[in-house]
């Protein structure tokens, strides 16, 4: 999909989100700790789209939870997250949240669809709900503004009267996205919102959220479907172990030069359409972070610094080799 790069670089106008220093701790007992994630810093602009992408388990959806006022009660957050200049999402009241924020500035696609409808209701019942709710559109052409709701996220028109048990995953996936799209919200946040779906639907879906962006509104989509990324994200943002290591703009991180961290530039590596070659080792568990790089253990140029000491996250990377980033990790590999 073509991008417009001076839409989402107008330096005039506010981002949409703004997240600084943001961290999650959950407090376990026994007095254990998850940090699950850490100083996480980034913007999101209007017309502009950020993918957030990383292995399972990395801290995405928390994050994501967190800008919503959905984390459990064991949950403590620092930082801030301004929406639209004018509210930080992690200080506002539950009220606040939940009526004037929620559908109608931040358009939400879960994570688990399923559970995000309403049991007891018609797929049709909680569009034609949301629509005039959010949209105002009543009587005659409620109708007819439900099935264009249903048709942006290519659900069936014969499922509509269905209820969310009878639905599978990819059905519940497409309801969910349609149910976000209404109102069009100045900011879309979709939380894997390709999971269950074929490629060809992945390809209509994240298409449609990408005319999100239309007319200045925001779009944060968190996914490790990297293709997905590649097709519809201006700006890519890589997170590994609860921390966000590196920003870049997309085409030169899915093209040349690519990735400048080593950890992000072995998820590409690891496509089956490039070197097909994984990452080795495991992430470490977040309850036990090490003292250094939370990648050093798999990473084959960290050395003694990496290992004792984490690197600071600066010009959107963070990695001791910076600021040569991916020119020197070749030329080590050559040299090597």
């Amino acid at each position: 999909m073509t991008r417009d790069p001076e839409s989402a670089d107008d330096p005039a106008e506010p981002p949409v989100l703004a997240v600084e220093n943001l961290s999650v701790r959950f407090r376990m007992r026994g007095g254990r700790d998850i940090a699950a994630v850490t100083d996480a810093r980034f913007s999101v602009a209007p017309g502009e789209c950020l993918a957030l992408v990383g292995e399972s388990g990395c801290g995405k959806s928390v994050l994501a939870s967190a800008l919503l006022g959905l984390l459990p009660a064991n949950a403590e957050t620092t930082g801030s997250a301004v929406l639209g200049g004018d509210t930080d999402l992690l200080t506002a009241d539950e009220r606040t949240l939940a009526r004037t924020v929620r559908g109608r500035r931040i358009g939400l696609v879960p994570q688990s669809p399923a559970a995000h409808l309403t049991p007891v209701r018609t797929v049709r019942a909680q569009l034609e709900e949301s629509l005039r709710e959010l949209t105002g559109v009543r009587g005659s052409a409620l109708g007819k503004a439900a099935l264009v709701a249903a048709a942006r996220a290519s659900f069936p028109e014969g499922h509509l009267d269905r209820y969310p048990h009878e639905l599978s995953g990819g059905l519940a996936q497409r309801a969910a996205t349609a149910l976000a799209l209404i109102g069009d919200a100045p900011l879309l946040l979709a939380d894997e919102p390709t999971t269950g779906l074929d490629r060809d639907l992945v390809e209509r879906t994240v298409d449609e959220l990408r005319r999100h962006t239309d007319e200045g509104r925001a779009l944060l989509i968190i996914t490790h479907d990297l293709a997905a990324a590649d097709r519809i994200a201006d700006r890519v943002a890589v997170m590994y172990a609860g921390r966000i290591v590196e920003i870049a703009d997309a085409a030169p991180f899915f093209g040349a030069p690519g990735p400048r961290h080593p950890y992000a530039r072995g998820l590409l590596d690891a496509l089956p359409e490039r070197d097909f070659a994984p990452i080795p080792g495991m992430p470490p568990e977040l309850g036990a972070l090490p003292d250094g790089c939370a990648f050093a253990a798999r990473c084959a140029y960290a050395d003694a610094r990496c290992t004792d000491e984490r690197p600071a996250f600066a010009s959107d990377l963070a990695c001791h080799h910076a600021p040569t980033g991916r020119t020197h990790l070749l030329k080590e590999a050559a040299d090597a």
